[in-house]
C-alpha cells in the first residue's frame, strides 16, 4: 500500500466508527424517559413508540409491543433531535463561488459529501437535520439544501425529502468583500458598497421578473392553442430567482446591521416575494417590528459579537427580544464544534433574556423546522412526525448534558456507549496502518544508508534521492 493511501486509511480509522451505523429495527420504544415533547409539556416517565421510522404513540403509561426493541431510558431525556438553520457541513470544497456577484446556478446539493466527519460529530452533538448553506461572498450565493444527517448513507440519501430549497443570500462586508484584495492587474469585483450589494440584487430581480413574463407569455399563448411557437431561451442564473417569487425558493439571508436588514425587505416588498431567513441578524433587535411584519424570521447567535466591525453592536439578549416582537428565532451554529453544543447556546437565552425551558427549546427544534418549512415532519415530539430524537443524560440545558443516542427516522445513529466500546479496536486498526507506513517507509531508504555494496556501487544515490522534481516531490520517494 502507497504511504498516501495508508494515511487515508489512518484517518478514516481515527474519525468513521462502522461500529455504530445505523441500526434499523422496525419497532422501537424507549421507556421511563423525561419527555421534552415542546408542544405539549413534559412527561414525566414517558415512552416513544416509534414504528418504521414514525413516532405512533407517547405517553406515561405506554406499553411495548412483543415485536419491539426496547431502549430503557430511565432517568434520562428524551428531546426532538436539533435542527441547525445555518450549517457549513457535509460540503466537498469551498462553499463559496466567489466569482460573481450572483451565482445561484452554483448548487450545494451537488457537491455533497457523506463522508465528513463533521455529520458524525454533530450527531454526537444531538443533531439531526441541518440547512447546508453556500457562503457569503456574493450577495446572490448559490443554491442551499436541508438534511437529515444520516452518517454512513450515500450523498443521494441526505437531502430531506420535501424540504423546500433554498438560496443564500448576502449583505455588508463579506459580498462587498471588503477584506479582499485582487492580485495586481485584477480589478475588484463588483459591488464594493452595500449600495452595490443593493443594486446587484435589485438588477438580478429586474431580469428575473422579465425572464418570468416572457415565459408566462408563452406559456398562456402555447395553452391557448397557438402552433410553432418558440419558447424563450432558458437561463439556469434566473429559474432559481423566479422560483422565489413564485415562492419555490426561501430565501436566506446573511446579514448584520438594521439598514441592510430593512434595505432588504423592501427590496423583497418591491419583487413580491418574502424573506424565510435573515441568519445572524445581529442587530435584529434593533428593528424587530418589522421584521415580524415582514413575516421573515431570524437565525442569530447566542453571544458572538465584535470579531468584526459590524458585528460589534450584537447582544446576548438579541434572540429574546425578537422573540418577544412576534419573530420567529432560532439559534444556529454557522461552525461545526458550535453545532455540537447548540443545547447549551439555547440555554443561554434563558440567563440572559429570562426566557423559558420550553422556548428555549423551540430555539433549536421547532423554531428553526418552521424556518425551513419542515415542521410538520420534525421539531417536536408528536404522533405522526419522524423519529428525530435525542436522549440526554441530563436535562439538555444543563451544562452536564451529554448526549446518549441520536436517532433520525428510528434509525440510532449515533450510541455514546457502544462509540467508546469501539475506540480500543479503532486505536489498534490507526496504530496498525502507521506501523506499516513506517515499515513502507523504512523500506524505501536508500541502500547506502545502511553502507551496503549498493551504496557502493552508486555513491551519488543519496543525493539523487534528495533532488525534487518539477512536482515537488522527491526522486525515489514513496508518496
Amino acid at each position: 500500500m502507497k504511504r498516501a493511501a495508508i494515511v487515508v486509511a489512518a484517518v478514516a480509522a481515527l474519525v468513521i466508527p462502522s461500529c455504530v451505523l445505523a441500526q434499523s429495527p422496525k419497532v422501537i420504544f424507549i421507556k421511563n424517559a423525561t419527555v421534552l415533547t415542546v408542544t405539549h409539556g413534559n412527561i414525566e416517565h414517558g415512552s416513544i413508540l416509534i414504528r418504521e421510522g414514525k413516532i405512533v404513540d407517547v405517553g406515561a403509561n405506554l406499553t411495548a409491543p412483543s415485536d419491539a426493541t426496547v431502549i430503557d431510558a430511565t432517568g434520562q431525556y428524551v428531546m426532538p433531535g436539533i435542527v441547525d438553520c445555518h450549517s457549513h457541513i457535509a460540503v466537498d470544497g469551498s462553499v463559496n463561488e466567489g466569482g460573481m456577484a450572483v451565482s445561484s446556478i452554483a448548487n450545494i446539493k451537488d457537491v455533497l459529501n457523506p463522508e465528513d466527519p463533521d455529520i458524525y460529530r454533530d450527531l454526537a452533538g444531538g443533531v439531526t437535520a441541518a440547512n447546508i448553506l453556500h457562503g457569503s461572498a456574493n450577495p446572490i450565493g448559490g443554491q442551499t439544501v436541508v438534511i437529515k444527517l444520516r452518517w454512513g448513507k450515500p450523498a443521494s440519501d441526505l437531502p430531506f425529502e420535501g424540504a423546500v430549497p433554498g438560496i443564500k443570500f448576502a449583505l455588508g462586508e463579506n459580498p462587498k468583500e471588503s477584506s479582499f484584495q485582487p492580485p495586481p492587474g485584477i480589478p475588484q469585483r463588483y459591488p464594493a458598497t452595500r449600495l452595490g450589494v443593493e443594486e446587484v440584487i435589485r438588477q438580478a430581480f429586474i431580469e428575473a421578473r422579465e425572464y418570468k413574463k416572457s415565459w408566462d407569455v408563452y406559456n398562456t399563448r402555447t395553452a391557448a392553442g397557438e402552433a410553432n411557437l418558440i419558447p424563450p431561451r432558458k437561463n439556469d442564473r434566473l429559474e432559481p430567482l423566479v422560483e422565489v417569487m413564485e415562492g419555490k425558493r426561501y430565501v436566506h439571508a446573511h446579514c448584520y446591521r438594521a439598514d441592510e436588514i430593512l434595505m432588504l425587505i423592501r427590496v423583497a416588498n418591491e419583487f413580491g416575494f418574502k424573506v424565510r431567513t435573515f441568519q445572524h441578524v445581529l442587530e435584529g433587535y434593533k428593528i424587530a417590528d418589522e421584521i415580524a411584519v415582514s413575516g421573515a424570521g431570524g437565525s442569530t447567535f447566542s453571544d458572538w459579537w465584535a470579531y468584526k466591525v459590524e458585528a460589534y453592536d450584537a447582544i446576548p439578549y438579541n434572540a429574546t427580544l425578537m422573540a418577544e416582537r412576534g419573530v420567529v428565532v432560532s439559534i444556529n451554529s454557522d461552525d461545526a464544534q458550535e453545532a455540537r453544543q447548540l443545547n447549551i447556546e439555547a440555554a443561554k437565552a434563558m440567563k440572559y433574556g429570562g426566557m423559558s425551558a420550553n422556548d428555549a427549546l423551540k430555539l433549536i427544534t421547532l423554531n428553526p423546522a418552521i424556518q425551513l418549512g419542515i415542521d410538520s415532519r420534525v421539531g417536536s415530539i408528536d404522533v405522526g412526525k419522524d423519529a428525530d430524537l435525542v436522549i440526554y443524560n441530563h436535562d439538555p440545558l444543563s451544562v452536564y448534558a451529554v448526549a446518549q443516542k441520536t436517532l433520525i427516522d428510528g434509525h440510532v445513529y449515533f450510541d455514546r456507549q457502544k462509540d467508546i466500546d469501539g475506540r480500543a479496536a479503532l486505536a489498534k486498526e490507526k496504530q496498525d496502518l502507521l506501523d506499516k507506513e513506517k515499515k513502507a517507509a523504512e523500506e524505501k531508504k536508500p541502500d547506502d544508508a545502511s553502507g551496503g555494496d549498493a551504496a557502493k556501487k552508486k555513491p551519488d544515490a543519496k543525493k539523487k534521492s534528495a533532488k525534487p522534481t518539477a512536482e515537488g516531490i522527491s526522486v525515489g520517494g514513496a508518496l
